[in-house]
């Protein structure tokens, strides 16, 4: 993350999670929301009320996860 930034540090409060799935997401949706320049939170749609991991764009990408997928931008 650019300049140390903590990403738990950075308020999610009013963030836009979007839901990307191959079928038709009865059971629930990985969530995704653009939380700053070079952070992201990655939620799961059946259990809200955890908290949302946070990453780095180098993260997603390492972990094989897309934000065009969710019609995010990179």
């Amino acid at each position: 993350m650019q300049n140390g930034t903590n990403l738990y540090a950075l308020d999610i409060s009013a963030a836009s999670f979007t839901k990307a799935c191959g079928g038709p997401c009865t059971e629930g949706c990985v969530t995704l929301a653009r939380i700053g320049e070079d952070a992201w939170a990655l939620g799961d749609s059946k259990r809200p009320d955890v908290e949302p991991l946070r990453f780095t764009t180098g993260e997603l990408d390492a972990a094989g996860i897309d934000p065009a997928r969710f019609g995010l931008g990179a």
